[in-house]
This record gives C-alpha cells, sequence and structure tokens, in this order.
C-alpha cells in the first residue's frame, strides 16, 4: 500500500467513528454476568446508582385478581422456611396474598424473577434478599419495578447503601455489623486467649457476609486474627469441603466461624467425621433445625440468632402499608426516616448458649441483644411453630 493510499485509508477510519459517536449507543440491558459489578463494562455507573426511591401510581391488578406480596430469596435454606411462616401470619393478619419465591443462589436467578414480576399485573410490593450488594443488575431491576408501580424493599441482605439506596423503600432485618460484633464477643468469651479463625460463608461479597465477618474481627479484639474467608457459593457439599480445607490449611486457627444459616450444620459435620471436637471453638450465626440439635449434642459453642419469622411478617406488613399509603404504619416501623440510617427496620438479635456449662453471660453482650439459654429458645420456637431460627 502506498503511502498516499494509507492517509486516505486513516482518514476515511476516523470520519466513520467520529459518525458513529454520534449516534447513540444501543442499550445493552443490564448485566447478568453474577459479577455483583456496580460499573458495566464500559465503566460507566449503573442507572440505578445514586437514584432516588420513586414508585409510579400504585399497579393496580387486573380485574377480578388479588394483590399480591412476594418475597425473594437469595437460595434454599431452613432460614427461609421461618420468613416464610411469618409472610403467611402476616397475610392472614392483615387480609393480603403472599407468596415466598425461592431463588437458586446466583444473580441472574433474582434478576429473572424481578423480570417475570414485572410482568404480572397482580404483584404489587417485593421484598428480596440480595445476594451481593453491589449487584447493578439487581439493582436496576428493582428501579425498573418502581417504574411499574410496585414498591420494593430488601430482607435478610441488602444493596450497596452508597451506591444504591435508593433501589429499595427500606432494609428489614439484623443489624448485620452489630451481629458480628455479638459472635466475636462470643469467641473472646469462650477464648480469652484468642488464636487464628476461619469464617466461612455462601457468598463472601453479600452485605450481610461483609458485614457480619468484619464485625466479628471487631467484636473478637486484637488476640484474635483471621486466617482465612470461605466462599461457597451456597453450595453444602463445598460448604463442607472448605471446612476440610481449612482445618488442613491452617492447623493453628481453633475457631470456625459459621456466618450464614447452613455453614454451622457444615462445620459439626467435619469436625465429627474427624473427631475433632475438643480442639476447636464453634461459633455461628442462625439456627437452623440441625444447628439447633447440635448445641444439644455439646457441637456448638454459642449462636447469634437473627428473626427470619419476623422479617417475612414484617415486609409484608410495611409493604402493604406503602401500597396502601398508610403513613401511620410506615412512621411507626421507621420513625427516623428521612434520617441516616432511618429506612432500616432492625428485626433484632438472640444471643444463645447450651443450657449448662457456658461460660458466656448476658452482661457481656448489648443491651438490645436477647440472651437465652437453648431451652428457653426452644420454648420461644414452639411459641411461633418454627423448628429454626
Amino acid at each position: 500500500m502506498t503511502r498516499k493510499s494509507w492517509q486516505v485509508l486513516v482518514v476515511a477510519v476516523l470520519f466513520a467513528a467520529i459518525s458513529h459517536g454520534c449516534e447513540p449507543a444501543p442499550s445493552t440491558g443490564p448485566k447478568t454476568t453474577g459479577e455483583g459489578s456496580s460499573k458495566n463494562a464500559a465503566g460507566s455507573s449503573s442507572a440505578a446508582a445514586g437514584a432516588a426511591y420513586q414508585v409510579a401510581a400504585v399497579r393496580k391488578p387486573p380485574a377480578g385478581a388479588e394483590p399480591r406480596y412476594v418475597l425473594i430469596t437469595n437460595g434454599d435454606s431452613p432460614f427461609w422456611t421461618a420468613a416464610r411462616i411469618g409472610m403467611e401470619i402476616g397475610g392472614k393478619d392483615l387480609g393480603v396474598k403472599v407468596d415466598l419465591m425461592t431463588n437458586d443462589g446466583t444473580i441472574d436467578g433474582q434478576m429473572q424473577k424481578l423480570r417475570q414480576i414485572a410482568t404480572q399485573g397482580d404483584i404489587v410490593g417485593v421484598g428480596i434478599s440480595v445476594l451481593e450488594a453491589r449487584a447493578e443488575g439487581v439493582a436496576e431491576e428493582m428501579v425498573n419495578l418502581q417504574q411499574k408501580g410496585v414498591h420494593v424493599v430488601t430482607v435478610d441482605s441488602d444493596l450497596d447503601r452508597t451506591q444504591f439506596d435508593g433501589a429499595r423503600f427500606a432494609f428489614i432485618g439484623t443489624d448485620n455489623l452489630q451481629g458480628g460484633r455479638e459472635l466475636g464477643v462470643a469467641a473472646k468469651g469462650l477464648r480469652p486467649d484468642g488464636g487464628k479463625y476461619v469464617t466461612f460463608v455462601g457468598i463472601t461479597s453479600a452485605q450481610n457476609a461483609e458485614e457480619r465477618v468484619g464485625g466479628f474481627g471487631q467484636g473478637a479484639g486484637e488476640k484474635f486474627t483471621k486466617a482465612d474467608n470461605m466462599g461457597d457459593e451456597i453450595d453444602p457439599d463445598r460448604a463442607r469441603t472448605n471446612v476440610r480445607n481449612a482445618i488442613r490449611n491452617h492447623p493453628d486457627a481453633k475457631t470456625l466461624v459459621g456466618i450464614w444459616s447452613y455453614n454451622a450444620p457444615a462445620i459439626v459435620d467435619v469436625v465429627k467425621e474427624k473427631n475433632r471436637r475438643k480442639d476447636f471453638t464453634i461459633v455461628a450465626f442462625d439456627a437452623e433445625p440441625d444447628a439447633v440439635a447440635h448445641m444439644a449434642d455439646g457441637q456448638i459453642d454459642a449462636m447469634v440468632v437473627q428473626n427470619p419469622y419476623e422479617m417475612g411478617y414484617q415486609c409484608v406488613r410495611l409493604l402493604k402499608a406503602l401500597v396502601n399509603d398508610d403513613q401511620p404504619i410506615v412512621k411507626e416501623m421507621l420513625p427516623k426516616l428521612g434520617e441516616p440510617g432511618g429506612n432500616i427496620f432492625d428485626t433484632g438479635l438472640k444471643v444463645v448458649v447450651p443450657d449448662e456449662g457456658s461460660p458466656l453471660t448476658s452482661e457481656m453482650f448489648g443491651e438490645k441483644t436477647q440472651f437465652m439459654k437453648l431451652g428457653a429458645f426452644r420454648d420461644w420456637l414452639k411459641k411461633y411453630g418454627l423448628t429454626g431460627s
């Protein structure tokens, strides 16, 4: 190619690029990679980021259809059985139709369910336990629902509150940072000399996971050192494999910490398999039915227990109030709405210990944390028809 021909080609390419740049780029839609990125491939911020919560005129269900309220889980776990019971009792008390949608443990699954809801005219309110704090695509679908007149709240696990606070009206669930601190305090009381610990969780980038793991380190104090934080992608088999690997790779780690509900049974299964109970302090979040039984058998030293029953009940209560513009109920539930942190409804914490032999006492924990022995906790479960929490 001659020098002149080369120059002509360059000019033609530049002209085409400039002309193309004058046209608006076609929309590619939200990402569905499950990466939870806060930016798209081009590096521009999500349309959901920084947007204020604003619902269009509330959706009117088709003639003859009853308004429906749904809660989308992050995965499948007995934790959600208690939330379902709370929703169902809330629906009965409030006279509304409710449904719990079980997700497959993926960001794509949650996005698909949100898109499905957008086409279902009877659904007027949605709660969702977001898998990843910075899941841009999920945030965008939540904003899309607002534009269709559907109210949205998060339950159990929130979006990143700096980036996506406007994607939902409020968060209903645990103060996860405080919960992590309380679990760390329990570990410190059980093992005063400290040492290395490993945390186990489903999705490491989930809002509740990040806050619980960080809070644990704060509560445990300077004598404790984190050896590892292991994610299992909500796979029970991988959860047990992680425990085996942690015991092998970190032989000096003597505190094993379950962050999501099924992690406690996974830890116990492996420790029993290896006949190593005497070597470890085991503390965990939540009280799945198996975990309750394991504590009774002496396999778990302390549990910080959430209240998924209340999460399910209050999700229905707040969504109905929003749909009906019942401001007295909204203000009762969120008295500091409009202030920093005022759109968070805290469903409370319990610290549960074995009936006998625990060095932990109520004075070690925060004023708002309920301290219970296992027997009293089982009585509480029975009162609400629950087998776990």
